[in-house]
């Protein structure tokens, strides 16, 4: 099979087994209870089972390990061994954590202490941040004590970006699954085939939960599905690009998720500047101004979806992909069209 195939089998094997697991998943969710009730700061109007994550998680790990098996686990390269399997277990742990809360809600600080020790323990297989991008000097080498948290705070910070924006239909499911696409192409482009099998996968399960995800949704992915795809996308990011020495690198995951990393960012800054806790959750989320600024569901996440497309059209420009510059001039003209329609129904209301 040429190279270029396993990442199309991965993401084909992935999207089908979240296809046919899914129905299967919200059926003994149903049946044993494990739903979210509507209320409160939720959208939904009827309860929802929340483990839809179990059927992303399936689809990625069962894509991975036919693909591996057909193709011998010699495909994977002797020098990124460790790091692939510290994203592959650790995605599996974040997963764990967060279905764990989906079942027996466990308190923040709970999960918040397994996050770190997990995120500690991928950082000890290799999944590592050793450059930072210091502007007017340049990559600097990280020593191992600046290394370590920074790491941790990148790989925790981002799983719960993905959980924070996973508040409308569809939301969480289809950013990550641009961004997996996004960084697929760029971890192709930089030569990185490994890491860009696991996003491959990822972008498979995540694009094919939307058959039952968008609005109006048949389930909800809950923590556990936004533990794992957060997490994953990290640690990509991490081994596939930002160990590549290079200035650009650096920067492109960060890019890539720029829009739930600004968006969490945004948010806990809001929170401490009027005396609340980072941890309460309240309606403060750009899709929650969206929402009451008078757009349509399907439109706020439409409109979001355009903005993480747009800056991973800027990640692929900088990157230097050949017909970058033309990807991004395209998604800045869609950018500003569907902005367009979102300031013209925001005036109607």
């Amino acid at each position: 099979m040429p190279p270029q195939s396993y990442h199309l089998a991965a993401f084909i094997i992935s999207a089908l087994v979240v296809l046919l697991t899914t129905p299967i998943v919200k059926t003994i969710g149903l049946q044993s209870g494990y739903y979210d009730p509507p209320g409160g700061r939720k959208i939904h109007q009827r309860p929802m089972v929340r483990l839809g994550g179990v059927s992303i998680f399936l689809g990625t790990l069962t894509a991975l390990l036919v693909v591996w098996w057909v193709g011998g686990f010699g495909i994977l390269p002797p020098d990124k061994e460790y790091e692939i399997w510290g994203v592959t277990i650790g995605g599996l742990a974040f997963f764990l954590i967060g279905l764990a809360d989906d079942l027996f809600n466990l308190s923040p600080f709970l999960r918040l202490f397994l996050q770190v020790a997990v995120a500690s323990l991928a950082w000890q297989a290799g999944v590592q941040i050793e450059f930072l991008t210091v502007p007017l000097v340049g990559l600097v080498v990280l020593p191992v004590w600046i290394s370590l948290p920074v790491t941790v705070l990148w790989l925790v910070g981002m799983t719960n970006a993905i959980n924070w924006i996973d508040g409308l239909d569809g939301l969480a499911a289809g950013v990550s699954g641009i961004a997996a696409v996004i960084m697929l192409i760029v971890c192709l482009f930089m030569n990185q085939p490994a890491a860009a099998l696991i996003v491959a996968a990822l972008a498979g399960g995540a694009l094919g939960f939307l058959r039952y995800n968008f609005n109006p949704a048949q389930i909800f992915m809950g923590d556990g599905g936004a533990y794992f795809m957060g997490f994953t996308l990290a640690g990509v990011g991490v081994i596939g690009l930002v160990k590549s020495v290079t200035t650009v690198a650096v920067l492109l995951p960060f890019l890539i998720l720029a829009v739930p990393l600004l968006d969490m960012s945004a948010v806990i800054l809001d929170r401490l500047r009027h005396g609340k806790s980072p941890f309460i959750a309240d309606k403060r989320h750009l899709h929650h101004r969206l929402l009451q600024a008078g757009l349509s569901h399907r439109l706020t996440v439409l409109f979001i979806y355009t903005l993480t497309l747009w800056v991973g059209s800027l990640a692929l420009a900088f990157s230097g992909i050949p017909s970058g510059l033309a990807y991004a001039i395209g998604a800045t003209i869609l950018l500003s069209y569907t902005s367009w329609q979102v300031s013209k129904q925001a005036r109607q209301q």
